[in-house]
């Protein structure tokens, strides 16, 4: 059971040991995180919570003192104090890995190890861990979670931000662009509060019709409409004792929104076809591609409601203006889809870092993501170079000028279709994984086209 719950770094500069670790722990533990530069460790852990962390005894690296292990092992210690660190050695290396243990490391494993005495080994540093603090530990440093990362300034703020807020009862407003990671801050939010282990529920309410949304949220009871078959809980009441995140809040009409300011007003919700008011106690969230600026127009959104969803809000920068969070981001979503897709993990060369850093992402996170998930798919060489990181022709393909003078959506996509073929030389696989579609959705599309 310790190890299904197990979130585990791994560091070592030898691919091969990353790639065996991996495969033999993904199916046993919940989160694997590799990485080859032992640079990269303060970084992890300023914004991970790892359980155990394997650290190998000797990098090529920068970094020259003979014992690197001993050197990374203390960096750790002086971050994390209660980090349970186990050391990967040589039998060469056997004082060495004794040494550590007098520096505060766990225990060591000998490579080749046996998998068995790995395994026991880690389960025996979680138990020990778990005694110590008597349940799982949490750091007290402002981690906010394996997902949301960044070094840069804004980002910095933005987590500091979140571990003063989190804690209270506060109403939060998140505003940013598409793709920033609205969401994750959300769930960051939740994860850190008082209700972290009451239910976090979503509801994009962008999405929901005139006729679903006071069904969808408040819920409504068996009769009520035709589709009505049984009493239904809406999302509020699921969300009682929890948190309630309203996803693209500044889409909602003012019909829908004097609904809304009904229940938060009144803390209580009315099913559809009912006369009988439930309380609600619940945390909400709110987001938005919308600038308060937009949402102070009146004719557009009520100013009574912004101020009941807006006790404080934040604001996530865009991508492009967070500079090295973008390799950063990079280099975690290179060792996520290593491990979904059992891979080695590529370096990123850099031309690919100075390509990535160019870019002006009008995707955001959400671009990148998928621009290093294909490029990961793709590699079949241990670096990634400039040539391997491709952007998705569906944003960067209509500049700002052409797109104004463009405005037939079907019109843009069949053009786009045809320059990405052209490119590729008429190679359709090719211009399908540059399109970032199937092979099937691109014949849809060619014979929709007459192309």
């Amino acid at each position: 059971m310790l190890l299904k719950k197990a979130s585990i770094l791994i560091v070592d500069d030898d691919t091969d040991v990353l790639t065996a670790v991996r495969l033999l722990l993904r199916p046993q533990v919940k989160e694997i995180v590799t990485e080859k530069n032992p640079e990269q460790i303060q970084s992890l852990l300023l914004h991970h919570s790892f359980d155990v962390i394997l650290l190998d005894m000797n990098f090529a690296s920068a970094i020259n003192t003979g014992n690197e292990g001993l050197f990374w092992l203390r960096k750790i210690k002086e971050q994390k104090p209660s980090a349970a660190v186990i050391m990967i050695t040589a039998y060469g290396d056997i004082d060495l890995a004794i040494r550590s243990l007098k520096e505060g490391a766990f225990d060591f494993v000998v490579k080749p190890w046996h998998n068995e005495k790995l395994l026991n080994t880690i389960t025996e540093a979680l138990r020990q861990k778990n005694e110590k603090t008597g349940s799982r530990s949490k750091d007290q440093s402002p981690v906010i979670g394996s997902e949301l990362l960044g070094e840069s300034a804004a980002m910095q703020d933005i987590f500091f931000k979140i571990s003063k807020i989190a804690p209270t009862d506060a109403n939060i407003l998140i505003l940013g662009e598409n793709g920033t990671g609205k969401e994750l801050i959300a769930k960051a939010i939740h994860q850190h509060s008082l209700r972290a282990e009451k239910p976090f529920i979503k509801v994009d309410v962008g999405a929901l019709t005139e006729s679903l949304f006071e069904s969808e949220l408040f819920g409504h009871k068996k009769g009520a409409f035709t589709d009505a078959r049984e009493d239904r809980k809406g999302r509020f009441e699921e969300a009682n004792g929890g948190t309630i995140f309203l996803d693209e809040i500044g889409n909602i009409s003012l019909q829908q929104q004097s609904k809304l300011l009904s229940v938060l007003q009144n803390r209580q919700v009315t099913r559809v076809g009912s006369n009988e008011a439930v309380p609600i106690d619940v945390r909400l969230l709110c987001a938005t591609n919308h600038s308060l600026a937009e949402l102070a127009n009146e004719s557009r959104f009520r100013k009574d409601l912004i101020y009941r969803i807006n006790t404080v809000e934040i604001i996530l920068p865009p991508l492009r203006k967070r500079g090295k969070d973008i390799v950063v981001l990079a280099r975690h979503f290179i060792n996520l889809y290593a491990n979904k897709y059992l891979k080695s993990a590529p370096e990123l060369s850099p031309s690919a870092e100075e390509k990535l850093l160019a870019y002006h992402f009008p995707g955001n996170v959400r671009e990148l993501q998928y621009a290093i998930e294909r490029a990961v798919i793709m590699a079949d060489k241990p670096r990634l170079e400039a040539s391997d990181i491709l952007f998705s022709p569906i944003e960067s393909a209509p500049a700002e000028e052409n797109f104004l003078q463009q405005t037939n959506l079907e019109e843009l996509e069949k053009s786009t279709i045809l320059r990405v073929i052209e490119k590729n030389g008429g190679n359709l696989s090719k211009a399908a994984i540059e399109l970032g579609i199937t092979r099937t959705a691109l014949y849809r599309r060619l014979s929709k086209y007459g192309i």
